[in-house]
């Protein structure tokens, strides 16, 4: 590892898009720092094992936060999701990640690279509102900064546990239109744009990047999967009833992808700037089918018990 510039913090590396910047900086042979609650985690472990600096904290402990950014010149800021029975808790989101710009601030801290969401229109109802308070904040820190809003995780495929997305027994649940083209977006490449921005300040500073790597019909999304995987799997566009059934905020983002123009990113123009940007059938070939010809296996397994 580079010992000849201080290390970039990161927060959120024991989760999906702080664990890929995380690595791809190692990687590139960048000193990393990454912030955790428990450094005995198998995940923080993992980390350190690669070659990162683990320094405990907590965005809900705001003393532990001025330690970690302590001779950091950058921080890669996606503070933890704020979701309760209510739905959005944008006021929590926003005093998490403005804490962080607050701390890095203090510590004389060069660059923040913030990823957030996608934008599809100003309704609350996306959870965009504690997000856009964070790149407020870091728009007026005065520090170099990149806001990066990335639009739907190719990776969701394989998510499990939520009542939309994912794949189980073969079906493909979500409130996305069938047929209208759907962009999507390798967590690898959200890593990728963040790596470039800490290695040229100068250049992506002040960018807000929509991310995506393709926009694909789930339709042809799901056919792709099947190619790719050989498992016969189908598309089932969740209806507006059982949307509302399964929760109230579940049916506002149903109305809501229905009355927007969707997500717009420029994939060309990121192309551009990173051509190995993924396309779901890239993804696929690399990661994807294999995770989800897993996942499918296991599922098979389970069921003929």
């Amino acid at each position: 590892m580079s010992l000849q510039q201080n290390p970039i913090l990161v927060t959120g590396a024991t989760g999906k898009q702080g664990g890929a910047t995380a690595r791809r900086l190692l990687a590139d042979d960048i000193a990393v720092r990454v912030l955790v609650r428990d450094p005995q985690a198998s995940s923080a472990r993992a980390l350190a094992d690669a070659g990162a600096e683990l320094v405990t904290g907590d965005f809900d402990t705001p003393a532990t936060l001025d330690a970690a950014v302590a001779g950091a010149r950058g921080v890669f800021l996606v503070p933890p999701a704020a979701f309760g029975p209510n739905g959005w808790q944008a006021d929590l989101e926003a005093t998490r990640g403005i804490a962080v710009i607050d701390a890095a601030k203090r510590a004389g801290v060069e660059q923040i690279v913030f990823t957030g969401v996608a934008s599809i229109t100003d309704d609350a109802a996306w959870g965009q509102a504690g997000k856009k308070s964070i790149e407020d904040a870091a728009a007026a820190s005065g520090l170099r900064y990149t806001l990066l809003r990335p639009v739907r995780f190719m990776e969701n495929y394989i998510m499990r546990g939520s009542p939309v997305d994912g794949i189980v027994d073969g079906v493909h649940r979500h409130l996305f239109p069938a047929d209208q083209p759907l962009q999507m977006i390798a967590i690898d490449d959200i890593a990728a744009f963040a790596a470039l921005a800490f290695a040229d300040p100068d250049r992506f500073h002040g960018r807000i990047l929509e991310l995506a790597g393709d926009a694909i019909t789930p339709i042809a999304a799901l056919a792709a999967i099947t190619r790719a995987t050989g498992y016969p799997l189908r598309y089932h566009e969740v209806t507006e009833a059982e949307a509302d059934a399964l929760g109230e905020q579940i049916g506002n983002t149903w109305r809501l992808v229905r009355k927007s123009a969707g997500w717009h990113a420029d994939i060309p123009a990121l192309r551009e700037i990173y051509p190995a940007l993924n396309t779901l059938e890239s993804w696929l070939t690399t990661t994807g089918a294999a995770e989800i010809e897993a996942q499918q296996n296991g599922d098979r397994r389970a069921a003929a018990h």
